[in-house]
């Protein structure tokens, strides 16, 4: 059976958290509040579905948000008409099953349908220690590095890709 996409939705939130905690340090740790708001201030935050059970999500945040993150920021002033993806998670148990490139294939979707004056999507990646599996992954579909920068005592690659990008 295919992932389906859905916006996350309050009953989500704790399976949302737990997931997000068995990927730190890959994503950031949160609390339930903090992932609340994080939540409440994207545009997307999509809840992946596969066999109705909740196996992973991502946030995504356009321009205009009051989000503190140093890496929003940087993007926000470098690449003001970008999309910035927070936090994407899959739950290790489903990972390999194409769920993240649909995944990404869906926010490009919505970024293309709901917000048309963006650009770009733009994220950051370990790179000091290096998170090899997702540099490998996100240069994969297209994303480029666009500068480094300390985050939270990790040095992290600041990656885009255009809208739209396709592999062909």
């Amino acid at each position: 059976m295919p992932a389906v996409f859905r916006s996350i939705e309050p009953g989500d939130l704790g399976r949302v958290l737990a997931i997000n905690a068995a990927n730190v340090p890959e994503v950031g740790a949160v609390d339930a509040a903090r992932l609340r708001y994080l939540v409440d201030e994207s545009t997307f935050a999509i809840a992946v579905d596969l066999d109705d059970l909740l196996v992973g999500f991502c946030l995504v945040l356009a321009p205009g948000s009051d989000y503190t993150s140093v890496n929003y920021r940087w993007f926000m002033e470098h690449h003001p008409t970008s999309v910035y993806l927070d936090r994407v998670a899959i739950d290790e148990a489903v990972r390999g099953r194409g769920i993240g490139s649909d995944l990404y294939a869906e926010v490009d979707r919505r970024m293309r349908a709901e917000t048309p004056d963006s650009t770009e999507l733009t994220l950051e990646v370990n790179a000091d220690p290096p998170n090899e599996p997702s540099l490998r992954f996100h240069r994969r579909l297209g994303f480029r590095e666009v500068g480094r920068q300390m985050s939270h005592g990790i040095e992290v690659s600041l990656m885009s890709r255009p809208v739209g990008w396709t592999s062909a």
